[in-house]
């Protein structure tokens, strides 16, 4: 049932391009709240840019429903929504002042004169630019510009506003007080925002509710304490602010053991349970060697100004703190955290897996590459027959054509490098996650596929890569077509 306060939902929302195949949004779901803050958050490429053109009516869901104010508005044009865009590209006429940018809209659908100019003064002052109106587009700095834009998209008095990395062309100093001022004038306004960035700064000073977005699916929807404190997932916990992420294991009740030590922690699952631990760099407190949980040796010190950053090395583990306390490189150190700071999450699952073929002669293949193996080899009970049929345990006839295979395999089973000739199949790395003691990489290969590998070395987001996968372990799973 539609919430009476809900302006806008996204039903099952998917879109794939048609050109080349390339799913950009995966079954997105979400509701706004009437005069919320919702902020789309994540890396380029994630498909928050894509959602909003959709909402806006650029763009067609390939799949599901968007719902304004409870009414289907799939088959509405831009221009008939109740909606307005800002572009990071201002996109504003530079052969027209001011007050003729702001105006445009409003002379399309025919207002008055003394309605525009109502309208235009009431804008300019909302945006602190009051006495602008003759000014030429030109003689503008890029936060003006800016300004102008949001001026422009409001005085047509939308119910919703999208902000597509409006702040992305401005530098730091300018895009932190745009920040506040956005806010401020989301305070006055009272209308829906829906903002995106790739910026994690911006996402939690200005949100109401953020989406965090990775490869065109939601990873996490709540307010930015929420995002920062409890994050759904370790690329949660990675892309909001700086984090220290660990593979562990629960030891106990309310006991883990991660990054070489038993912590005391407030979550709790069962003894035996792999999990993912995340501590906060500011979380860790430096103590004299023997009285924290863990020992390291401190490999690096930086001055960031209003603190240090420090990086200790604990066996194989590295752990970054921010601390307002100075330390020297090599040091022995203790380290404790407190039991708050320690956020235990389930580990993920990242079994990859795929379908090999199976060719006439009954040997698997995939991308093109014969692997060392037939399926009398993986198929328990299986055997060929001396007329050059194979048959499975049950004596059935296995048709080459009507079976497939599905084969699986754990990130710390596949090699990369940089011979493309090498491996199975080639792939761009598209995210990374430092995981205290190794990297875990995602890597979309040329199959429209994703796989996640874990490597000691650092490798660089867009490297070019091929996947070395060995047969022997690989686990075979027979699929009948």
């Amino acid at each position: 049932m539609e919430s009476k306060d809900t302006i806008i939902e996204l039903k099952g929302i998917s879109k794939v391009f048609e050109d080349d195949g390339f799913k950009a949004v995966d079954n997105f779901n979400l509701e706004v709240k009437r005069g919320e803050f919702v902020t789309f958050l994540g890396p380029s490429g994630c498909g928050k840019t894509t959602t909003l053109r959709m909402i806006a009516g650029f763009d067609v869901p390939t799949e599901g429903d968007i719902l304004l104010n409870g009414k289907s508005i799939i088959g509405l044009p831009p221009y008939e929504r109740p909606i307005n865009t800002v572009f990071q590209r201002y996109a504003l006429f530079p052969h027209m002042n001011v007050y003729d940018n702001i105006a445009f809209g409003l002379r399309q659908k025919k207002t008055p004169k003394d309605m525009i100019d109502r309208k235009v003064g009431r804008v300019l002052e909302l945006v602190d630019l009051e006495g602008f109106e003759r000014r030429a587009i030109r003689t503008l700095s890029g936060g003006q510009q800016q300004r102008i834009a949001i001026a422009r998209a409001l005085v047509n008095e939308p119910e919703i506003l999208l902000l597509d990395e409006p702040l992305g062309a401005l530098d730091l100093k300018m895009r932190k007080e745009m920040q506040l001022e956005l806010k401020d004038m989301h305070n006055k306004l009272g209308i829906t925002f829906i903002y995106v960035t790739h910026d994690q700064e911006e996402a939690l000073t200005m949100s109401d509710k953020i989406v965090v977005m990775s490869e065109g699916r939601t990873q996490q929807i709540g307010t930015p304490e929420d995002i920062y404190n409890e994050p759904a997932n370790a690329f949660v916990a990675d892309f909001i602010g700086e984090s220290n992420i660990f593979n562990g294991m629960m030891t106990g009740h309310l006991k883990a053991r991660f990054c070489g030590g038993e912590f005391v922690c407030v979550d709790d699952f069962e003894e035996g349970t792999h999990i993912t631990a995340v501590v906060r760099p500011e979380d860790v407190e430096i103590t004299a060697p023997g009285h924290g949980t863990i020992n390291g040796i401190v490999d690096s010190v930086i001055f960031k100004g209003i603190h240090y950053e420090i990086t200790v090395l604990s066996g194989k583990n590295e752990i970054v703190i921010q601390t307002v306390h100075n330390a020297r490189v090599g040091d022995r150190v203790g380290l404790r955290v407190d039991p708050e700071n320690i956020h235990i999450m389930l580990a993920e699952d990242h079994t990859n897996l795929f379908y090999a073929d199976v060719n006439h002669d009954f040997r698997l293949e995939y991308n093109g590459h014969h692997l060392d193996t037939s399926l009398t080899r993986i198929i328990k009970g299986s055997k060929r027959r001396e007329d050059g049929t194979v048959v499975d345990g049950n004596g059935d006839i296995l048709e080459p054509d009507r079976v497939r295979i599905l084969v699986s395999l754990m990130p710390d089973d596949i090699e990369m490098t940089d011979d493309q000739d090498a491996g199975l199949i080639q792939g761009t790395i598209s995210n990374l996650i430092y995981k205290g003691d190794h990297y875990s990489y995602i890597i979309h290969t040329e199959l429209e596929q994703d796989f996640v590998v874990n490597d000691e070395d650092l490798w660089n987001m867009g490297d070019r890569v091929s996947l070395l996968m060995p047969v022997d372990k690989m686990k075979f799973t027979l699929k009948k077509k």
